[in-house]
C-alpha cells in the first residue's frame, strides 16, 4: 500500500497564507505525504501533531458515521445528567492487519518527517497507551532518537467499564483501567555534533525552558478541552489551548524557526503557535476539518486559558490549564 493510499488524499494541496497578530501561518489542504515529499529538506524546525493514530477512525466511511451520530469505530458515550459527551474511537477493535498498516503508515510518514526536519528538530506526537509502541518503533526505524515521553495528565472516558452485557454478573471487574493520562512521544532528528553546535547552526537540539529557574517537565496537568473551544472548533480530537501552548513553546528552544502540524484537524496546534508567536504550517486532508480550522485558528489563538495557579515554582507537575502571559514573553 502506497503512502497516498494510506493517507487517503482528497484533493490537490491548496495553500492559504494568513497573518495573525502574534505570528504568521500557512494552511494547506491536501496530503501531508505529498507535501513533505516536495518540501525543501532541512526546512522545518519542529513537528507538533495529533495524528489519526488508528487510521481507521478517519476513513471516509467512519467519518460519515461519526457525523451522523451512528458510531462505528467511534463510541458515542451516553449523555450523563443531560450533558452530551464527546465520541471516542475504539482502538481495541483494530485487527492485526490494520495494526500492520498503522506501523507502515508511520514508518513511511517518519521517513518524510525526518527529511524535512533540520538536524536537532523535535517531533511531539500524540498517541495512546494501546498503540504508542507501534508509532514509536516506526519513528525510531525512520532514524529518530526517542528523547522521552510527555505525559498529559487528563481524565478521559476511556476504560473503567465492566464487561459488556454482563455488568451485573461481574460487578467487581473492570475490563481495562480507567485512563487518566495521554502519552505524547518526543523524538529528535540527530544533531550535527554537540547540542551547542547544533543550536548555533540550526537553532535546534534542545527544548525551551519554562523559565531560567524551571525546565520543561515531561508530566503536565491538563484539563479536558473546554466547551468554548469545542464550540469554536468542533473537531472530535481537539486538544486544549492551555496544553498545546505549553508544548508549542518548548518546541523552538531559541524562538526561531517553523513549526509544522501535518495532521492539523481543528487547528489547535496552529492556534497555539500563533499565541506563543511562532511561525507555523498546518496541513489537513479533510475539507470539512480544513474549513473548521481556517475559521477557528484566530479565535482559538485569541483565547486566554484559565485555571493555572500563580505559583508553579514548587510544583513538580506543570499545570497546563492556563499559562500567565509572562510565560510566553
Amino acid at each position: 500500500m502506497t503512502p497516498p493510499q494510506l493517507a487517503k488524499a482528497v484533493a490537490e494541496p491548496r495553500a492559504i497564507y494568513q497573518p495573525s497578530v502574534a505570528a504568521s501561518y500557512e494552511l494547506v489542504q491536501g496530503n501531508c505525504f505529498e507535501w513533505m515529499e516536495h518540501r525543501q529538506p532541512n526546512s522545518i524546525h519542529a513537528i507538533v501533531t495529533d495524528p489519526p493514530y488508528g487510521l481507521k477512525e478517519y476513513t471516509a466511511k467512519e467519518k460519515h458515521k461519526l457525523r451522523r451520530g451512528l458510531g462505528g469505530v467511534w463510541r458515542i458515550p451516553p449523555a450523563i445528567g443531560g450533558c452530551v459527551r464527546q465520541p471516542l474511537p475504539r482502538f481495541t477493535i483494530l485487527s492485526n492487519d490494520e495494526k500492520r498498516q498503522l506501523t507502515e503508515f508511520f514508518r513511511q510518514w517518519g521517513a518524510r518527517a525526518f527529511r524535512v526536519l533540520v538536524p536537532g528538530g523535535h517531533v511531539f506526537i500524540a498517541t495512546n497507551p494501546l498503540l504508542s509502541q507501534l508509532v514509536y518503533m516506526a519513528l525510531i526505524e525512520s532514524g529518530f532518537e526517542k528523547r522521552g515521553e510527555i505525559i498529559r495528565l487528563v481524565q478521559t472516558l476511556r476504560g473503567g467499564d465492566r464487561p459488556k452485557n454482563a455488568h451485573d454478573e461481574f460487578k467487581d471487574v473492570t475490563v481495562m483501567p480507567r485512563s487518566c493520562w495521554e502519552p505524547w512521544g518526543l523524538f529528535r532528528k540527530p544533531c550535527e555534533g554537540r547540542v551547542q553546535d547544533n543550536l548555533r547552526k540550526w537553532k535546534t537540539g534542545g527544548l525551551r525552558r519554562v523559565s531560567s529557574e524551571q525546565p520543561f517537565y515531561d508530566v503536565i496537568r491538563s484539563s479536558p478541552t473546554r466547551p468554548l473551544e469545542r464550540d469554536i472548533a468542533p473537531h472530535p480530537s481537539l486538544k486544549p489551548q492551555g496544553f498545546m501552548r505549553h508544548i508549542l513553546r518548548a518546541a523552538l528552544p531559541l524562538r526561531e524557526g517553523v513549526v509544522l502540524d501535518p495532521f492539523m484537524g481543528g487547528g489547535s496546534t496552529i492556534a497555539a503557535a500563533c499565541a506563543v508567536g511562532y511561525i507555523s504550517i498546518g496541513i489537513e486532508s479533510d475539507p470539512d476539518f480544513f474549513d473548521i480550522a481556517r475559521s477557528a485558528i484566530p479565535k482559538l489563538a485569541a483565547l486566554v486559558p484559565n485555571g493555572e495557579p500563580k505559583d508553579r515554582s514548587s510544583r513538580p507537575l506543570v499545570n497546563a490549564g492556563s499559562v500567565e502571559p509572562s510565560l510566553f514573553s
